[in-house]
């Protein structure tokens, strides 16, 4: 031990000579906060391991896809070499569903609306996305979901801007964000005290307003802009990066009401005041066929296939890593 440490202390005094102490050179950097909000394709419905009869004999599953050799290789770092889930320390995920226990950690698979009781065989979004973050920060990363299945923008999230009555769960979003960032220690252990930054906001939201064709899908536009206003006012990051994930669905082309929606959602982007930090990120592209999935009838939670939801998680942490790299001059 007191070898080891003489060693350290040596190494410490020689990297002194040329440059930064051997103490700024440890001192671990502030952790990278992204808030993954929406609804519940944001709670996380990927199948991962079910079969039967009520899960269309394990069609779409994260198992199937990743037995499949086409396939495979693009999903070969969710399996460690023992052939276990991977584990990413550098990666935190913090989601805290509604009425039911508190799910904190390291990234892996399970931080879903079902889990309970170590039961761990769905997943949404964070999972892939923490992959393609935690891979371009290089420090630590934490992942804080806020989500809830059937909410809307016009009303459940309607943000204060945008008039009337500020939605409940805008309330809770906000909450649930000051609440992880007040409860780092108590959560992960691991934390040192570096402090954290808030790094990026992603949407992944649409069902409940899609639904409601003659108010909600009108005014979706303009109360996503609103929106991503209010979060970065009310938590203080006027240029946060926003990453808008268009509504998947169960269509590659969506019909009517659905198609407007989308179209608002990639409007929402373009805002002039927008320009370099809000990106719209397609999905539609992703969807799979109900006959092909673990929940045919599903069509909501894009049938449930993992496919879809790690290509999703993909292209949200593709875009995001986009918004923060620098700005050629």
């Amino acid at each position: 031990m007191w070898i080891a440490r003489s060693v350290t202390l040596m190494g410490c005094l020689l990297a002194s000579m040329a440059g930064p102490t051997c103490a700024d050179a440890q001192q671990p950097k502030p952790v990278k906060v992204f808030i993954l909000a929406g609804q519940s394709n944001m709670e996380g419905q990927a199948v991962v391991d079910l079969d039967g009869k009520n899960y269309n004999d394990g069609k779409g599953t994260l198992k199937a896809v990743m037995d499949d050799p086409k396939k495979a290789p693009l999903f070969k770092h969710l399996k460690n070499d023992k052939g276990e889930w991977t584990v990413r320390e550098d990666v935190w995920v913090r989601y805290q569903r509604e009425k039911q226990p508190l799910l904190a950690g390291p990234l892996s698979i399970g931080f879903s609306i079902y889990a309970s009781k170590g039961s761990k065989h769905h997943f949404g979004p964070e999972l892939q996305f923490g992959h393609v973050v935690g891979d371009h920060v290089g420090s630590q990363v934490l992942l804080i979901k806020t989500a809830w299945g059937g909410k809307s923008l016009y009303k459940d999230f309607r943000p204060p801007s945008s008039g009337g009555e500020v939605g409940p769960y805008y309330k809770k979003m906000l909450a649930e964000v000051r609440t992880s960032l007040d409860n780092l220690k108590t959560d992960f252990p691991g934390y040192m005290g570096q402090g954290h930054e808030l790094a990026g906001f992603v949407w992944y939201h649409g069902w409940n307003d899609g639904v409601d064709p003659k108010k909600a899908v009108p005014e979706y536009e303009q109360n996503l802009v609103n929106l991503i206003n209010d979060v970065r006012k009310d938590l203080k990051a006027p240029k946060l990066p926003v990453v808008i994930g268009e509504l998947t669905g169960p269509w590659v082309d969506a019909p009517g009401a659905w198609a407007t929606l989308r179209k608002a959602q990639a409007n929402a982007a373009t805002r002039p005041e927008f320009k370099g930090n809000v990106l719209f990120v397609e999905t539609h592209e992703f969807v799979r066929r109900p006959e092909d999935s673990p929940n045919p009838g599903h069509g909501h939670h894009e049938f449930g296939n993992a496919e879809t939801y790690f290509l999703v998680g993909d292209a949200l942490g593709k875009g995001m890593v986009k918004l923060l790299m620098p700005v050629a001059k």
